[in-house]
């Protein structure tokens, strides 16, 4: 898509991850959210500690926005070692992954996102890597051709991907942790909130703050609209935060309220469930030119001059996880619930029944 969505989960950029990085938890008992998996870690983060040992690689699929690169640093931390971060589209072949390999002390953590994303030549070099702590690698060619192994100090590799389903089964086989990240609810996005605003200043004492204007219940009122806005998405959270608190000070005179949020956000074209312009088009594209379904998702893309990957990516999964869209056999149907929040007709078969509710 041509500009980044406010309420996409993806990654604005450098700048946003700088911001973040200040309001990112330090430790497990900071990190707000995913019980199980935070229990998983703490049992197995002491185990490790008390027998001296690195921690176990980590693999971690979900959504974008939801915390699997904090939660690498965590771990990091946690052990009382380094993190080091790259991605699967930046190691091309497997001599990128040599200098990296070799400089990780004992117990460090490797982080790679995208992991799904590697080739399968620099796969192949990981494995190894993984479970014997060395790595091979050929020098020179043809009958003078060697293979050198150069043992490596025992580190940890998390793995983070938004596409479980493309990790191949023996990259997948040697983490010893694999867990998959779900949406946050609105209490624990509202508690991230808490935590957020108070870092910026916006909420308690010390530190340099904006001056905020509004009572306990207005400020509580008011992360509490954004935390039913950030689609279950702490990144999507604090970047609403972050729009509104500006709108608050440039036009609000200071004041911090539910409805300084609903007019920042309208602003923005995120409506009250956390819909922008291309969630809203992608279902009036269903609803109204194509008489609520079925249609294939190639002739909405076409309609709306958008790749039909992206939309399968970015804007179908919020609209199934609320009930508006259905994918069956013949294509994607728009339900009652998401006819009706377009004030459009619900659907209806050849004798007129509706087919969801």
């Amino acid at each position: 898509m041509a500009k980044q969505r406010i309420i996409s989960g993806e990654s604005a950029g450098a700048n946003e991850e700088q911001f973040n990085l200040s309001l990112r938890p330090k430790t497990l008992d900071e990190y707000v959210g995913q019980p199980a998996l935070i229990e998983k870690l703490g049992i197995t983060l002491r185990a490790v500690k008390q027998r001296g040992e690195p921690m176990e690689h980590v693999l971690l699929h979900g959504p974008p926005g939801l915390g699997k690169t904090t939660l690498a640093h965590i771990i990091a931390a946690e052990m009382g070692t380094h993190c080091t971060v790259t991605s699967g589209p930046a190691l091309t072949k497997g001599a990128d992954l040599v200098g990296t390999l070799t400089k990780l002390q004992r117990g460090d953590v490797l982080f790679i996102d995208e992991i799904h994303r590697l080739p399968v030549a620099v796969e192949e070099f990981v494995y190894p890597a993984m479970e014997d702590f060395q790595i091979d690698f050929t020098i020179d060619s043809g009958m003078h051709a060697k293979t050198i192994a150069l043992k490596l100090k025992p580190f940890t590799l998390i793995g983070a991907t938004t596409r479980a389903g493309l990790l191949s089964g023996p990259m997948r086989s040697r983490f010893g942790i694999s867990h998959n990240l779900e949406y946050y609810g609105e209490a624990d996005l509202r508690r991230i909130l808490e935590r957020s605003a108070g870092l910026l200043g916006l909420v308690g004492d010390g530190g340099p703050r904006i001056d905020m204007r509004g009572s306990d219940s207005e400020v509580g009122g008011a992360l509490a609209t954004i935390a039913s806005r950030s689609r279950g998405t702490p990144r999507i959270a604090n970047r609403l935060l972050r729009r509104v608190r500006d709108y608050a000070q440039v036009k609000a005179d200071g004041r911090l309220d539910a409805g300084v949020v609903d007019a920042a956000l309208e602003l923005e074209g995120v409506d009250a469930l956390g819909l922008d312009e291309l969630d809203r088009k992608y279902l009036r594209v269903i609803g109204e030119v194509y008489r609520g379904g079925p249609v294939g998702l190639e002739a909405v893309a076409a309609t709306l001059g958008e790749d039909s990957g992206t939309l399968e990516a970015v804007v179908e999964p919020y609209l199934l996880q609320l009930g508006f869209l259905a994918r069956t056999r013949k294509g994607r149907q728009l339900t009652g619930s998401g006819a009706g929040h377009l004030g459009l007709p619900a659907p209806s078969d050849a004798s007129g029944n509706p087919l969801f509710g």
